[in-house]
């Protein structure tokens, strides 16, 4: 398969991950993060963070030894491991894509019982909470200056 911003040894290795950081889950009727559907969404929506995400990928296929994505599971999971602790940055952009696009897939929301729709127009119920938290926010002196 041919991808925009990512080689293909690159998309093997962040499907392989993607599927690792959330795996599917017969229990809870969802996909893994490595599905058709997310996967291309991870894909589409690396934009800013395309360079963060071959920087930690190229890590991570240092930390494999070449193509993460040819390793056994449980070498895959100690490489993970490792990884986890030295990707810095990069794997925090990279974590983020993976996650948001997850998490926006109406499987995903359907098993979480959320309606899968943007919030508006509706608008979501938002559970009220304690408002006092506010209180040394809003006691605090001004930390801007005033405009002239």
């Amino acid at each position: 398969m041919k991808y925009e911003t990512l080689t293909d040894a690159e998309a093997r290795d962040l499907r392989a991950l993607a599927g690792l950081m959330i795996p599917a889950s017969a229990t809870y009727k969802v996909p893994g993060a490595d599905d058709d559907l997310i996967f291309a969404d991870i894909i589409k929506n690396l934009e800013r963070d395309t360079e963060d995400a071959r920087t930690a990928l190229a890590h991570l296929a240092k930390l494999a030894g070449g193509a993460f994505a040819d390793l056994s599971e449980d070498r895959r999971r100690d490489v993970a491991a490792t990884f986890k602790k030295e990707g810095g940055a990069p794997l925090f952009a990279l974590n983020r894509v993976v996650l948001l696009c997850y998490y926006r897939d109406d499987r995903v929301m359907r098993s979480l019982g959320q309606e899968p729709r943007s919030p508006f127009p509706k608008g979501h119920e938002v559970e009220q909470g304690d408002w006092s938290l506010l209180d040394p926010v809003k006691k605090r002196a001004p930390i801007w200056r005033p405009a002239r």
